[in-house]
């Protein structure tokens, strides 16, 4: 179905090949995940696919790429498009109408398929993906895992033999993350579907692909086959390949229900049902926040307190509220109802711009916060917004501790997804607020450039720095919070330590805590110690 012979490919101006595979073929029918490290080349090679690289980036290219019988760079994109269906990772980006049946048509009004062949289309799509009760629905009014239905409904109407996803479940929660990925199994099956996805959490979905493909940091095509054998080479493993092989199990369990087998006497501790630390003096008061957004309430007298060098992590479902929260604290949206304190003064008398220079706000689209030509001048840009000295030295550190130091010159807005999270993130710190505000810090990165993330964030916080995080990551999240808010349709349902808050609520379990239940275990580490 796609076969790659001799191909490497090179960006626009660019010094070294951001591709260079020898050979790749993946079967018809076939369940193909594409990992490695955040700037690999992954979503270079799914652009390969269907022509938009090169046709809309430029660059060289040389050797042979086949694609369900077409060559991409031959056929471009509009006749690619008949034959390989793509779901990007933004997916809010990729929609061009409003209403969403509308918007899962347009593809065909483009290939101008009969008005009455588009309608069953439409409506067999719909009712394939269950998606029937949001025909009507504004595509902008969307939660995420919805929005995510929608663009895989959008880019099946045309009845692609290949299907192609770019990170899909990097903005999802765990519970709809799951069941995007059960209907892309589904389909697989039903439909003979080819299906080549990118990702970043292989706790989420190394169990259903048929196949691995890891590309190097160099854009070669480092190891390519089943599962449990590209695994064993791959830098990125989850925590359940981690612990089987300091455990020495055999064969590699690619998730919970293969490694349970494993576990014969799962040990049994009591999982402290109360805080226990002495908590540092509150550096945030939210106090009955209330907001409303036409006719609809986003937050709903939500309090609670962030201390002094806390690790404040908040989760919950797409939908729930957890960005807005955000926004308020940060001066972005003013609350119907309720007060905010910052150290103890009302935030309602200080504006966004005078917030800042306490608190530190990465937002969810870091291209929210890229502007500048270079990266290094966008480190320049926040300290001359702050009337902060630039010091080159303090900013190639910093650049060097988010693994950015070769993309000191580079374009910002030209960087993988990762990397522009990482630049956004280093803006954002750059001027050294007390409190630091991340809304999904790790979309996009790797599991190795996650753990130099935790680092970074553990020696900042021993420096007496605050956080608040909202992320999906539960991983991520057992190993970094200190506590955990759930907030679920605008209110807090729960909070307290992690390892009764994941215990307590599943759908935020990571991989050890379901492996074993009795204990007060969330992480590799507090297995093996």
């Amino acid at each position: 179905m796609i076969r790659i012979n001799q191909l490497t490919y090179r960006y626009p101006g660019a010094e070294h090949d951001a591709l260079n595979i020898q050979a790749l073929e993946i079967p018809a029918g076939k369940f193909c995940l594409l990992i490695g490290e955040s700037g690999s080349g992954k979503s270079t090679l799914l652009r390969l696919f269907n022509g938009l690289v090169p046709h809309f980036t430029g660059g060289t290219l040389s050797g042979k790429i086949e694609v369900a019988g077409h060559d991409p760079i031959k056929s471009g994109p509009q006749i690619m498009s008949r034959e390989v269906g793509f779901v990007f990772q933004e997916v809010e980006n990729q929609f061009v109408l409003d209403l969403v049946e509308d918007e899962i048509a347009f593809s065909l009004e483009q290939a101008a398929i009969p008005r009455s062949e588009m309608h069953s289309r439409v409506q067999e799509v719909l009712k394939r993906l269950n998606l029937s009760h949001l025909k009507h629905r504004r595509v902008d009014k969307l939660s995420g895992g919805e929005a995510q239905m929608v663009a895989i409904a959008a880019a099946l109407v045309l009845e692609p033999k290949i299907l192609i996803l770019d990170e899909p479940t990097s903005q999802l929660d765990p519970q709809t993350s799951e069941e995007v990925l059960n209907l892309l199994k589904k389909l697989q099956i039903e439909l003979g579907l080819t299906i080549v996805m990118s990702e970043q959490r292989l706790d989420r979905v190394l169990s259903y692909a048929d196949m691995v493909a890891l590309l190097s940091v160099d854009g070669h095509l480092f190891d390519f086959g089943e599962p449990k054998e590209v695994i064993r080479n791959s830098p990125l493993k989850p925590p359940v390949v981690l612990l089987s092989e300091r455990k020495g199990w055999t064969p590699i369990p690619l998730d919970v229900d293969q490694a349970r087998k494993f576990i014969h006497h799962a040990p049994i501790t009591k999982i402290s049902q109360e805080e226990k630390t002495q908590r540092m003096p509150a550096v945030i008061e939210v106090k009955q926040v209330h907001y409303q957004l036409n006719s609809r309430e986003i937050l709903k007298e939500v309090s609670f307190d962030l201390h002094q060098q806390e690790r404040l992590v908040l989760m919950g479902p797409n939908g729930a509220g957890k960005s807005t929260l955000l926004r308020t604290l940060v001066g972005l949206i003013q609350p119907d109802q309720g007060e905010i304190f910052l150290n103890g003064k009302n935030i309602a008398s200080q504006n966004t711009a005078q917030l800042s220079r306490s608190i530190g706000y990465l937002p969810q689209d870091p291209n929210a916060l890229l502007f500048s030509e270079t990266v290094e001048q966008e480190m320049q840009t926040t300290l001359d917004n702050h009337q902060m000295k630039v010091n080159p030295e303090l900013i190639h550190e910093l650049l060097s501790n988010l693994n950015l130091r070769s993309k000191i010159l580079a374009y910002p807005r030209d960087l993988s997804a990762g990397e522009k999270q990482r630049v956004a993130l280093g803006a954002v710190v750059v001027s050294q607020p007390d409190i630091i505000i991340l809304d999904e810090p790790t979309r996009g990165l790797d599991q190795i450039t996650k753990n130099s993330l935790l680092k970074l964030l553990f020696e900042w916080n021993r420096q007496g720095k605050t956080f608040l995080l909202v992320t999906h990551d539960v991983e991520f999240a057992a190993e970094f919070a200190t506590r955990i808010i759930i907030l679920e349709e605008g209110r807090i349902i729960d909070q307290g330590q992690p390892a009764r808050i994941m215990r307590q609520n599943p759908r935020y379990s990571p991989q050890i805590a379901r492996l074993y239940p009795n204990s007060d275990w969330l992480t590799v580490d507090d297995v093996l110690q």
